[in-house]
């Protein structure tokens, strides 16, 4: 049964991709309003077909310009967090040559930054600023890559030039940064430990094809996203400074939710 429910899975999702990618270019090439509608809708619809549920806790902003900066985990939180709220990602340029991931980042218009050439910082800040200020709430995964579902890395400060670069618009004299926290809490409904937690990340070395046909395998996943207090970046904010507070306020907000639901288990037991 679980492999019939995978190949149902996958064909809906082909089916409703087929359906939603040429509106979705429409909507991009003449910049309609459904660019940021169409993908939030796919995202919802996958998650449910996957058999996720996500449950969102704290407020989900509507400032602008927005940054979110979020802890990453795996590939799925991107339809976790683009099921919540209408958004755009930074991403490594090499999404950008992963097959099938491509072209779906391309529809969710994704922001591509090549991390390893500093020359190119200044254009990269540029671009996201330029659709902060046109209305798009973006984000970034405040680690730079993925780790195991159980820790929070460290923050790189050099990610958030763009909501400095920002304040140079004549426009802008401040830009929201929002902290957000993904956690991974039960599996069929029974909450998860260090090791079944850790199957539902990508890191390392694993392959995304295989990744992804397990997580679809296993469905029923529990997913907490919470909101955490938001920051004023402004002219004088210093940005390792806020890029410690954001780091803070993410994993405090992650690991009590582990905690919490490690301790509604115990009761219940």
């Amino acid at each position: 049964m679980a492999r019939v429910r995978l190949i149902f899975v996958i064909l809906a999702l082909a089916i409703i991709t087929l359906i939603m990618a040429p509106l979705q270019w429409v909507a991009i090439k003449f910049n309609l309003g459904l660019a940021r509608k169409l993908p939030m809708w796919w995202h919802k619809i996958a998650v449910w077909l996957v058999g996720m549920r996500v449950r969102v806790s704290g407020n989900i902003p509507a400032q602008r310009p927005l940054m979110l900066v979020s802890n990453h985990i795996s590939w799925v939180d991107i339809p976790v967090l683009g099921s919540v709220m209408e958004l755009s990602f930074i991403a490594k340029s090499e999404v950008n040559e992963m097959p099938g991931a491509n072209l779906l980042s391309r529809l969710q218009r994704t922001i591509y930054v090549v991390r390893e050439q500093k020359r190119k910082a200044g254009e990269q800040a540029q671009e996201v600023t330029r659709r902060m200020l046109e209305g798009d709430a973006i984000v970034l995964f405040g680690e730079g890559t993925t780790h195991d579902g159980n820790r929070i890395g460290e923050f790189k400060s050099a990610l958030m030039g763009a909501a400095q670069y920002a304040l140079k618009e004549d426009a802008v004299d401040s830009v929201l940064i929002q902290p957000v926290s993904i956690a991974y809490t039960h599996l069929h409904g029974m909450p998860m430990g260090r090791y079944v937690r850790a199957q539902a990340a990508w890191y390392g070395d694993m392959k995304l094809g295989g990744h992804a046909i397990n997580i679809m395998l296993q469905g029923a996943w529990d997913v907490e996203v919470i909101f955490g207090e938001p920051v004023v970046f402004d002219e004088n904010s210093n940005r390792r400074q806020v890029t410690k507070q954001i780091q803070a306020e993410v994993r405090n907000n992650f690991l009590n939710t582990l905690h919490r639901r490690h301790n509604e288990v115990a009761k219940a037991d």
